[in-house]
């Protein structure tokens, strides 16, 4: 099951060109016994800045990477509660099995924090929100 299919609201900018100039931030999931995280956690971008992200699972756990703002992330993880088999491969967020990676290329238009989050059931409440400033 795919989520969002034709939805183009998107909280935390735009699906990026990869005509233009971006930057790449490498960011690996793991958990570690009751613990989940990102590797970083916390990112500074200029407005209208590109990220091409390249999203690693270094984890035995699938694992997600959800790009929005805190409500609509909050908003999706009551949704993924119903549904926990639901998979995302979409501009702004990727399920990425173990040991597989995912890349996704994003453009921050607004400025103000957002967040990444895995939005299977219970692992955002372990530890895997990370925050994306954009100044």
């Amino acid at each position: 099951m795919h989520a969002h299919e034709g939805e183009e609201h998107f909280s935390a900018g735009e699906p990026g060109d990869p005509n233009k100039p971006f930057r790449v931030v490498e960011i690996t999931m793991r958990e570690n016994y009751s613990r989940m995280s990102y590797q970083p956690n916390a990112l500074e971008v200029k407005r209208g800045e590109q990220i091409k992200f390249v999203i690693t699972n270094a984890g035995l756990l699938a694992h997600e990477f959800i790009l929005a703002d805190t409500a609509d992330n909050l908003k999706h993880a009551a949704l993924m509660k119903k549904y926990p088999d639901m998979e995302h491969d979409d501009p702004n967020g990727k399920t990425v099995q173990p040991g597989v990676k995912a890349e996704m290329l994003w453009r921050f238009t607004k400025t103000g924090t957002f967040e990444f989050s895995c939005l299977i059931p219970g692992h955002r409440e372990a530890g895997m929100v990370g925050t994306v400033t954009v100044k």
